[in-house]
């Protein structure tokens, strides 16, 4: 998802999908300790995400 996508979202919007992106963040982080994750840079596509839904709930005051 593009920057510009999540700025045009509502907080509530972004609030759910930052709850969303933390607990598929979670289930990744498990699978890749049993070692069943096969795609490891989606862990940090992941974290890139939560860090820029973060960044706009803050500027949004």
């Amino acid at each position: 998802m593009r920057i510009q996508e999540l700025r045009q979202k509502s907080k509530q919007e972004l609030q759910t999908m930052l709850q969303d992106s933390r607990e598929k963040l979670r289930q990744l982080r498990f699978n890749l300790s049993l070692g069943k994750l096969k795609n490891v840079k989606e862990i940090q596509h992941t974290k890139k995400i939560v860090a820029y839904i973060l960044t706009i709930l803050k500027s949004h005051g």
